[in-house]
């Protein structure tokens, strides 16, 4: 590949029939072009208040499909690196990944993972399978355990429209952990450092056939509830107009949550915060 560059010619290996997963094709031509499978140098070890960590995403399956959210901000220790970072992002037209962790590798990770599914497509002439993407991140996120092992992990949550699932059954969730582990979670699930707040508050809070927006307030409360005890995680932020981001997948395929949409139902909700501060209690 090297002796074509800058002539804008094309390579033999552009001509020669491969296997569909467009990291294997750089990993086998450019490796120096992937951003997982490095590791740091023997005996160097990051720190949490050297680069910008995500902190919780969640979500949730509802009546029409699945909902996945994620708070705004990213840390460096003790400091708050950005107040505004997006940690979901659609993957394809039925897909969605957000992530908590390291933010530089999350992002090449993500931008990736869209490639990968496209690559994919365009060479099998389908669209991968759902359970084909989750075993397929699980694979990205398991090269990235050097790193990880390192203090600079990145943990995705996956989610997707099952179009050859029952009815009723088409919104499904996968959770990941560092080693490339892929969980298939029934209801709702949550990761980052705010994540066993936010798992609490979906516990008291969900229930089978939500509307979109049921659930969509059920994940700004898991996100407040994070918040409130999680100083990783941002609550809304009213003065700068900052929102979490709210996604939705269903039959029509992805959608993100307009602002305006989210800013009106953060508002409502910290209204109803001044007289339960705790939040809403679940129904016995």
């Amino acid at each position: 590949m090297a002796e074509y560059e800058g002539r804008g010619i094309l390579g033999e290996e552009f001509f020669t029939a491969g296997c569909s997963s467009f990291t294997e094709f750089l990993a086998a031509h450019r490796p120096d072009l992937l951003s997982v499978g490095r590791s740091l140098p023997e005996g160097v070890h990051a720190r949490s208040d050297q680069v910008p960590h995500g902190t919780t995403i969640l979500a949730l399956t509802y009546r029409d499909g699945v909902l996945i959210a994620g708070d705004r901000r990213a840390t460096m220790g003790h400091l708050i690196a950005q107040r505004d970072l997006e940690k979901v992002h659609p993957a394809d037209d039925y897909t969605a990944v957000a992530f908590a962790g390291t933010v530089g590798l999350a992002l090449d990770l993500v931008k990736l993972y869209q490639v990968e599914l496209t690559h994919f497509e365009k060479i099998e002439g389908i669209p991968m399978t759902l359970n084909g993407k989750a075993t397929r991140l699980a694979s990205m996120v398991r090269q990235n355990l050097g790193q990880a092992i390192q203090g600079m992990a990145v943990v995705p949550l996956l989610v997707g429209y099952d179009l050859t699932a029952p009815e009723g059954e088409n919104g499904r969730i996968f959770s990941f952990d560092v080693t490339g582990g892929p969980y298939e979670k029934p209801d709702f699930h949550a990761e980052g450092s705010g994540s066993p707040y936010a798992r609490g508050a979906l516990k008291k809070l969900y229930r089978p056939g939500l509307s979109r927006r049921e659930a969509a307030l059920a994940a700004l409360q898991a996100l407040y509830d994070a918040a409130d005890d999680d100083s990783a995680t941002g609550g809304p932020d009213i003065t700068r107009r900052i929102f979490p981001i709210v996604s939705v997948i269903t039959e029509e395929g992805f959608e993100r949550l307009a602002e305006s949409e989210i800013e009106e139902l953060s508002l409502d909700m910290v209204a109803q915060r001044h007289n339960q501060p705790d939040g809403p209690t679940a129904a016995v």
